[in-house]
């Protein structure tokens, strides 16, 4: 008889954070994503030389942390439906990089990215994944977590499902499969998400895509195009008591520029 394959890594897609609540979270390995832009900002600030990220709800609790941290150790970044908070520095990746966080503590609030990412907290593990650092990721999670059951968190926005979340989540996937060949057991969302991610082509699928277009109009195009950049930061961020650090990769230091 032919050898038994042991489809030993379950990846699964969640189309939006607020499916957290119908799924068993402990024991899970979670990598939340917002492509535009909460979790791209976090990766990017991390391999920019930010010293962590700590993602909390909303401004009040925004707030509450930076009273902790001493003058000029840290930023304030973030929005509330995509409008950056007062005296606040803009969430969005590259605004974030010319703001300065290099040796820096960023504090960020954001309405879903981070409200994802705070929901998720009680997984085994919580990565901060985004188009950037796919690869770098999906190679440390098979590495360090055999036979646990991945979740790709798409934060969504609002309780609606976001084109671009699903089409990073898609990426992810292919890079897991790439890896594990047979070992990678798919959920139909997880296949789902791959034959997007297949079929669209970035960055125009998302500068087309809702949020694209509003990101858009808001003279963020640069920065959707960023988002796009596939694999090109080898860093791993991971949550860890409240804030996310680098325990993979290690940081640069000069600002890319999109291509």
């Amino acid at each position: 008889m032919p050898a038994r394959i042991d489809l030993n890594h379950k990846i699964h897609v969640l189309g939006k954070k607020e499916e957290l609540d119908s799924v068993r979270v402990p024991g899970k390995v979670v990598v939340v994503l917002d492509i535009l832009f909460a979790t791209t900002t976090m990766v990017t600030a991390l391999a920019h030389g930010a010293k962590e990220v700590v993602p909390v709800l909303d401004e009040a609790a925004a707030r509450a942390q930076a009273s902790e941290f001493l003058e000029d150790s840290f930023v304030l970044a973030g929005e509330l439906y995509a409008e950056t908070l007062p005296g606040f520095a803009h969430p969005a990746p590259l605004s974030l990089l010319e703001h300065g966080v290099e040796g820096k503590t960023v504090v960020y609030s954001t309405t879903n990215g981070t409200v994802a990412m705070s929901q998720a907290a009680g997984a085994a593990r919580v990565y901060c994944g985004a188009l950037l650092n796919a690869r770098a990721l999906a190679r440390h999670i098979v590495a360090q977590h055999p036979r646990e059951t991945v979740l790709i968190v798409c934060s969504g926005s609002g309780n609606n499902f976001n084109f671009e979340d699903f089409y990073g989540a898609g990426c992810f996937v292919e890079r897991f499969a790439e890896l594990l060949g047979a070992g990678a057991d798919l959920s139909d969302a997880a296949q789902a998400a791959r034959a997007l991610y297949r079929h669209a082509r970035a960055p125009q699928a998302l500068l087309e895509c809702r949020v694209g277009r509003m990101m858009v109009a808001r003279g963020l195009q640069r920065e959707v195009e960023f988002a796009c950049r596939h694999d090109a930061f080898p860093v791993v961020p991971a949550l860890e008591q409240g804030r996310l650090r680098l325990i993979s990769g290690e940081a640069l230091r000069s600002v890319p520029a999109p291509r």
